[in-house]
Parts: C-alpha cells; structure tokens; sequence
C-alpha cells in the first residue's frame, strides 16, 4: 500500500521511513498484520503553535509523528503549565487510546509543521478483535515499554541536579539533535524554564546547574543553541 505523506511535504521538511511495523507499540508484525495495520492509519497536517490533541479531549486517536517535531506539555491544578517530553519523527503519541483512561493527561503541540498518521480508537479494536496476534504483540511491546520508561526515570530522578540536567541534555541530544563533527547539537531553542519543568527544578537551579556544566565543558552554549560533545 502506497504511503501518501511525501504528498503533502514541503522542502526542508524531513519524513521518516517507519510507518506501523517501525514502531514499538507494532514490532515483530508479520507482513499480513503489517498490511492490515495500514488500512486504519489517516493523515493529519498540524501547523507551528496548533495543537494535535489538547489535555483533556477524549482520548480517541493516537499518532505515528511521519514529519516535525511535537512538545508534549501538562497544565496543573494551579494553572502552572510544565514541559514534559518531546516527540520526534518516527515516535508515537496519544498511547492512552489503548489504555483505560479515557481523556488526553496531556496536551500535544506541534513545534514545527508537522505531519501525523493516526489510528481511530474504534477501527484499532476492530483490528485487534479480528486479529488477536496483533493484540499479543502490542501487549508484550507495552510491557518491555513501561520497562524502558521505568528505568530512565530511575536514571534521571537520581544523583545531584547538575548530573539529571547533564542526563535530560543528553537524552534530549541524542533522541532530537543532529551530529555535527564531534558533538551532538540539540536544533531548537530550549528554555531553562522548560528545563525546569522537565527536571521538575526552579528555574534559578537551572541556571546554576547549567554554569556548571558550561564550567565543566560538559554542554556549550553557541547562538542559544545547545551543544553536547561527544566523548573523545
């Protein structure tokens, strides 16, 4: 089956290759399921600043990102807004769809055009019921998912808050940036508010931290761009 994205892209906009089977949630499909999977997948185009899905909508799609970048952000019961991950090409959101919650828990922005391939709720369950090896498969993927997911939170909830920054920089780097000689340069501005937000700090703690890691040479600071070099 043709993939249709390369129709809407314009230049300067990169479109990933995976399409369902490339992703976690459908690793090890056959090509049959592969195929299937393909039939119940419609494409969505996002601009700048416009919102995929907002904290709260019923949870009823969830997106393979085939082009762009998406922040993923929280508003908390005092109104305070936090960052809390980014979203590449070639990564997946709204994952609650096949989960018992109902709602959104987060807001999806998109921060560039962007391009989303996605899955209605109602045509996934027709698909899972009428193919339970498909529904084995994504059940042991969530598993070995929440497994990752637990142990980077281990990793970045501990050690001092110069270390979990230099960690979240590092995760950010090698997940978003671009290798450019011998270091990894995250492509879009990043806050030390939303730093903040992330690393769950004030954002007086972000700064101080981030001197140190300046200090250190661990992180540069070129253009407000971030840079990570890579080890020797």
């Amino acid at each position: 089956m043709k993939c249709y994205c390369n129709d809407v892209i314009h230049d300067g906009m990169q479109v990933t290759d995976n399409c369902f089977r490339e992703l976690w949630l459908f690793e090890d499909l056959t090509d049959e399921e592969n195929a299937q999977c393909r039939t119940i997948g419609s494409r969505g185009v996002f601009h700048s600043g416009q919102a995929i899905f907002l904290q709260g909508d019923s949870a009823q799609e969830m997106f393979l990102i085939k082009a762009g970048r998406i922040k993923l952000s929280k508003v908390l019961e005092n109104g305070t807004e936090v960052i809390l991950d980014f979203r590449k090409a070639g990564d997946m959101i709204g994952e609650n769809m096949i989960c018992e919650e109902i709602r959104y828990p987060v807001t999806a922005w998109a921060m560039e055009d962007t391009i989303t391939c996605g899955f209605n709720k109602n045509r996934f369950e027709t698909l899972i019921g009428e193919n339970p090896g498909i529904g084995l498969r994504v059940i042991k993927n969530m598993g070995k998912r929440i497994s990752a997911l637990t142990h980077r939170l281990g990793s970045v909830s501990s050690g001092n808050l110069v270390e979990r920054l230099y960690q979240v920089l590092t995760h950010i780097a090698e997940e978003h940036g671009v290798c450019i000689a011998s270091e990894l340069v995250i492509g879009f501005p990043l806050t030390h508010e939303e730093l903040g937000f992330l690393l769950g700090a004030h954002r007086v703690s972000i700064t101080r931290a981030m001197k140190e890691l300046i200090q250190s040479e661990k992180v540069i600071i070129s253009d407000r761009t971030i840079k990570i070099p890579l080890p020797a």
